[in-house]
């Protein structure tokens, strides 16, 4: 284990319960195992969704000794319940005939430790929810505790107070995070695009600036430019990225792709036999890709803090050769796009990143 990670573990079980904050890639999976370690009981472990699950299984076959029959899956697919139990919040919420159909099973266990992965993604109504279930120590892990909504004072409110952060940048000087370099990429729109932003309702004119035409142009240049690397191209609006899938001959995952079909993707990613990935939201959290070192995002959910934080977490994994990761933001001027970006933006500043502005000429003549 790491210092850090030791000391994380420690503070938050010398704490009773509460938050762990830790950045992308920084090992939290780990942070969990050593809580599991110090509680030594039956443990229920929430996480956002079926691949989380599995990942947060083979971890801790990998560096615990547990084995296969202590550890319980309970989400769509599977309903076991083990002394180590994964669920997905999404069962845990499900209802049938009006009534949560799987409160009964958890509550009637009395769990020594439930922990929160990505605890800052939870809608308040889950954190409600789960706050019912018995259970001695709580522990959040996350990489940002912050909302959109302004609710990180539920999060202290029912699972305990933070117990332990360390900022992005201390973690990267000690060689445990990938550094990064984050690039602006503005983008204009012709003349039919700013005719018919001018014209939009206030709530569409995200979406008309966000999905400009040039985006796509830009993003088909940078994957081209990186076509040794391991890219991410992340977007928000399917039509968009079906596009941008559909013009490089690259697979693609969204909401509607099968769990069977994404793990494929995922591991042939691993395994370098996929050069460049396209993906919804849905790759926003929990989804370990370790060699990913470029990231495109070409559209998100408005002036989302967290989310432009969690993808730019999804490239600093440190590299087996040792090289930097890079997050390109693609960004309509003079837009709502350009003030949503500020605010996604103000968070990972927080930590010491800054963000270097080029042209989309420059991408076009290789001036990166």
């Amino acid at each position: 284990m790491r210092e850090y990670q030791k000391l994380a573990a420690e503070g938050f079980w010398h704490g009773g319960s509460g938050v762990v904050v830790l950045p992308c890639g920084a090992g939290k999976t780990i942070v969990g195992a050593a809580a599991m370690a110090h509680a030594k009981a039956t443990t229920l472990i929430l996480v956002t969704n079926t691949v989380a699950a599995r990942q947060w299984r083979d971890e801790l076959l990998r560096r615990t000794n547990l084995n296969e029959d202590e550890i319980g899956e309970y989400s769509g697919a599977k309903k076991e319940i083990r002394p180590v139990t994964i669920a997905t919040y999404q069962v845990m919420t499900t209802k049938k005939k009006g009534v949560f159909a799987h409160l009964d099973l958890f509550d009637g266990h009395d769990w020594g430790l439930i922990i929160y992965d990505e605890v800052h993604l939870l809608p308040a109504p889950i954190f409600r929810f789960t706050a019912d279930i018995q259970s001695r120590r709580r522990l959040g892990l996350t990489a940002t505790l912050v909302r959109e909504d302004g609710m990180e004072g539920e999060v202290f409110s029912l699972i305990g107070p933070k117990r332990f952060d360390v900022p992005w940048k201390e973690i990267e000087a000690q060689g445990y995070i990938a550094p990064a370099d984050c690039v602006e990429v503005r983008v204009t729109l012709t003349e039919h695009e700013r005719l018919n932003y001018a014209t939009a309702e206030t709530e569409n004119r995200y979406r008309v600036c966000a999905t400009t035409a040039t985006k796509k142009s830009v993003a088909i240049a940078l994957a081209k430019f990186h076509e040794n690397d391991q890219v991410l191209i992340i977007g928000q609006y399917i039509d968009q990225i079906d596009e941008i899938s559909n013009d490089l001959g690259v697979p693609i995952i969204k909401g509607d792709t099968p769990v069977k079909e994404r793990e494929i993707l995922y591991n042939a990613f691993r395994n370098g036999e996929i050069k460049c990935l396209v993906v919804s939201k849905v790759a926003n959290f929990s989804i370990d890709l370790p060699e990913a070192s470029i990231a495109i995002q070409i559209s998100g959910t408005f002036g989302s803090r967290q989310e432009e934080a969690q993808r730019l977490g999804r490239i600093l994994r440190p590299k087996a050769d040792g090289r930097g990761a890079r997050f390109y933001s693609l960004v309509a001027r003079d837009t709502v796009d350009q003030d949503f970006a500020q605010n996604r933006q103000r968070f990972l500043a927080e930590q010491g990143y800054s963000y270097r502005i080029i042209d989309a000429d420059d991408v076009f003549t290789g001036k990166l």
